[in-house]
């Protein structure tokens, strides 16, 4: 049965203890940590209106970015919310309990419940009028988005599904031979078997498999008119692929860790690592041209807005990055434990460049106990441009426990991302939250249970493009359309 809708009118009250940071614009403006469990996702609306968390608790909530209330508390599932996406007049969300739904983003009703998975569905992806899943029960699955119905079933991975990327029927080449083959357009999946596979939608048949890497396919992202598909792995490289043909193009090498996160930005690919870098690599040559070091965990998170590249990593910090020198610009401190995923935006509240972060619940006060901070200052604003970038997509953070406060065990915890603090390795599976960027804010998500808004005024902006230069590739990945809504005043609180 579809949950019921919790409206839940809870605003975000203002407590004025703005957290220290490089630069002078490290403080949070706004905290929101009504979730009972860790942010595994969160996910903006294309027209900047609205905002999804899905959780650990095992629910997903709505915000209003005009006024920072809670719209909609989405009750349904048995399991804890893997994954989210929102558009303009729905939202999705699927979770451990192998179901994707479907919710009404005005009366937070569930609209669909669709059923079909065994396993953990990792994650989903609406396009083109098609819902896609990946899940630990080896299969991804396409699905009707307005029948609930499976329209395909990809099967052929040898283990979990994780990450998923769908190239559009209109961005293929159109040669005769091809144009019912791909009349669907293509899926393409990673998975912990070291491969990934290119699906042609239209007819359910593998295409190709792009074999290569000796371990697990962690972060997948493509270039549309190269039809190139970039993959990060265990094995800790990044591989380009010619996705129609299957032919290994190149091999990236020299991170000393698991590749866990990719951005490709003016032909330029970006990769967050276990070993604590970032480096930024030429697309077309896979020459290293600049190594951001600067972080005291792995990196979790990436994305590349108007000349800064921001991170998220597990020292619980987000950090600003000059994209073009490499200097470290801001460091945003306030999380308690890692963040999972980061946005830049500008929601309807305010004109100001700010930067959103969430995460789990803390350590050192349990998410059981519901004790929860929550804080809120006005920010003035600057205008800067939004850049064009390229959706990220890769491995999400688990929490170590349930929204109980019981133990998973140990086979539902994945792989270990390298020592913590005090040696404390952080686990960091397949369901876990990825960056994306909507106008002029900083949104983090992170296993401390909060959402966290930051202002990023006085970042610099990005150099004018060179003549000639390629315009990035925008394919849709799992992540929300890229745009820049029109914001109303922040008011003073």
């Amino acid at each position: 049965m579809p949950g019921r809708p919790s409206l839940a009118g809870r605003s975000l009250l203002p407590v004025l203890r703005p957290t220290s940071g490089m630069g002078g614009g490290g403080s949070a403006l706004k905290v929101c940590a009504d979730h009972r469990g860790g942010i595994n996702w969160l996910s903006l609306s294309p027209d900047g209106q609205r905002l999804l968390t899905g959780s650990e608790d095992g629910t997903a909530r709505l915000w209003s970015t005009a006024d920072g209330q809670c719209c909609a508390l989405l009750q349904g599932h048995e399991s804890y919310v893997t994954f989210c996406q929102l558009e303009d007049e729905a939202a999705f969300t699927c979770s451990a309990d192998c179901t994707i739904r479907k919710w009404d983003v005005l009366t937070g009703q569930c609209l669909q419940v669709f059923r079909g998975h065994t396993s953990i569905v990792n994650r989903i992806l609406v396009a083109n009028n098609q819902l896609f899943s990946s899940s630990y029960d080896r299969t991804a699955r396409a699905w009707n988005v307005d029948k609930g119905q499976v329209s395909w079933e990809f099967r052929g991975h040898r283990n979990c599904v994780l990450t998923l990327a769908y190239l559009a029927s209109w961005d293929l080449p159109g040669a005769p031979c091809m144009e019912e083959a791909m009349a669907g357009g293509l899926l393409v999946t990673g998975s912990t078997d070291g491969t990934a596979k290119v699906w042609q939608v239209a007819s359910g048949c593998c295409h190709q498999t792009l074999r290569g890497h000796t371990g697990a396919v962690l972060c997948l992202v493509l270039d549309t008119p190269s039809h190139t598909a970039f993959t990060g792995s265990t094995d800790a490289t990044i591989r380009a692929w010619d996705i129609l043909s299957g032919e290994q193009l190149r091999v990236f090498r020299e991170h000393q860790g698991s590749v866990i996160c990719l951005e490709l930005v003016n032909r330029h690919v970006y990769s967050g690592s276990a070993d604590r870098t970032v480096k930024c690599w030429l697309a077309d040559t896979g020459e290293r041209v600049r190594t951001f070091a600067a972080h005291g965990h792995s990196v979790s998170a990436l994305k590349y807005h108007a000349g800064t590249l921001f991170t998220g990593s597990g020292d619980a910090r987000a950090r600003a990055f000059d994209a073009q020198s490499g200097a470290l610009r801001r460091v945003f401190r306030g999380h308690a434990f890692i963040i999972n995923c980061i946005q830049v935006g500008a929601p309807a509240l305010s004109r100001a460049p700010c930067l959103f972060t969430g995460a789990r619940a803390s350590p050192v006060a349990s998410a059981s106990e519901g004790k929860w901070e929550v804080r809120s200052r006005a920010y003035p604003g600057a205008e800067n441009p939004l850049a064009e970038t390229s959706p990220s997509v890769g491995l999400g953070n688990r929490s170590s426990r349930r929204c109980s406060g019981r133990r998973r065990p140990e086979a539902e915890r994945g792989p270990c991302w390298g020592g913590g603090t005090a040696g404390r390795a952080l686990q960091r599976p397949p369901h876990a939250p990825r960056p994306q960027v909507h106008g002029q804010v900083l949104y983090t998500a992170s296993h401390d249970g909060t959402l966290r808004l930051w202002g990023v005024r006085g970042l610099p902006r990005s150099p004018p493009p060179r003549p000639g230069t390629p315009k990035r590739s925008l394919s849709r990945l799992f992540n929300n359309k890229v745009g820049c809504a029109a914001a109303a005043p922040l008011q003073p609180t």
